[in-house]
């Protein structure tokens, strides 16, 4: 599986699912949007099994992807929640920081964990570069290559303009003759970022719609609790908002998570004209504070609500939701990535990767 296939299927509601594994984490770097730790919290391996034997083949998602915090500090889980998802035809995309990439040699359990799954995304940035060297890091991903494995970087920078991004994608475009494709992101005032950076929040103008794709796949936090929205503060945030809390891995299955997040009007709603959008229609006083933290607050709105349950129940809702994502899914990777990336470098999504058999 390539990079730009599973990105393609990103605004595709219940498509794909976002697995954090544990909060844990070898390496302390400074933009990290999670603020990992070396011992945090993370979700029973027992539960997160259960809840991906779950998938069957009539229902499931098309793509799993494992995080973290570090997801290969639990190398075993990682290898036995890929075999599980794909009894059911799911494959499985893993994103590492490469902490193991500091040793001359890929440890045993990592290198039979990222051989089991379907795609491996290495992390790389200025931050990270700190902690693990950039020729490290390229000596393990020449390593994966020569074995077949599907991969491909995320990197991260301050914006369209740092000099840092433009050198390390024409750097990993010469190291590996075009095969790795990129997907680049600007640092997010989140996590042990929230002190320094710079807040990009996004906001539409006034009237426009704008479909929110991060509201298509549920996301499984460090706690085990299934949410409907990868936004960092969503994911942290206990209670969560009632509109974007979908079950709990203890509690629900892949199937019943699948049905709250497709039936919900107010998802459906989020998913096809975005928060901004759906305030100004059904409650125009209520000032919003922005993008994401206005979505926060939708459920605090009845008008919203109300709004959303009568235009949006039913067939109607569907097939606007199903029609929203169709038309984003048919604009290509790279249009996603203009929206939710770093722009300029949107492109590198569809650099040609492996040549061959892709899993």
């Amino acid at each position: 599986m390539e990079l730009a296939e599973f990105i393609g299927l990103r605004p595709v509601p219940c498509a794909g699912l976002l697995v954090t594994l544990t909060r844990r984490c070898p390496l302390s770097c400074a933009h990290c949007s999670t603020s990992s730790t070396s011992s945090g919290e993370e979700p029973g391996a027992g539960q997160l099994l259960d809840f991906v034997w779950s998938f069957t083949s009539g229902d499931r998602p098309d793509v799993m992807l494992l995080t973290g915090g570090e997801p290969l500090v639990r190398p075993a889980l990682v290898s036995e929640l890929a075999v599980a998802a794909g009894t059911a035809g799911t494959r499985s995309v893993l994103l590492s920081g490469m902490f193991f990439a500091r040793a001359d040699r890929i440890p045993g359990p990592v290198l039979r964990a990222i051989g089991a799954v379907d795609h491996f995304s290495a992390s790389l940035d200025a931050h990270h570069e700190r902690e693990v060297p950039r020729r490290s890091v390229f000596r393990a991903l020449h390593q994966l290559l020569d074995a077949g494995t599907s991969v491909s970087f995320h990197l991260t920078g301050s914006g369209p303009d740092d000099p840092y991004l433009a050198n390390v994608t024409a750097h990993i475009r010469r190291e590996f003759a075009d095969r790795v494709p990129m997907l680049v992101n600007e640092v997010r005032a989140v996590g042990r970022a929230a002190s320094w950076a710079t807040a990009t929040a996004h906001r539409p103008a006034p009237g426009w719609v704008a479909p929110c794709a991060m509201a298509a796949w549920p996301v499984v936090a460090f706690d085990g609790t299934v949410l409907a929205c990868c936004n960092q503060r969503v994911v942290d945030l206990r209670p969560a908002p009632p509109h974007l809390r979908l079950g709990h891995v203890a509690e629900d299955d892949w199937p019943t998570v699948r049905a709250r997040s497709l039936a919900s009007p107010l998802l459906r709603m989020v998913r096809a004209v975005g928060p901004d959008h759906l305030r100004e229609r059904y409650a125009p006083s209520a000032c919003g504070p922005g993008h994401c933290a206005g979505c926060r607050e939708l459920s605090e709105h009845p008008a919203v609500t109300e709004g959303a349950r009568r235009d949006a129940s039913g067939p109607a809702g569907e097939l606007l939701d199903r029609e929203t994502a169709r038309m984003q899914a048919d604009a290509g990777p790279v249009a996603l990535l203009r929206r939710y990336g770093c722009p300029p470098y949107a492109d590198l999504v569809t650099l040609p990767g492996r040549t061959g058999s892709a899993r």
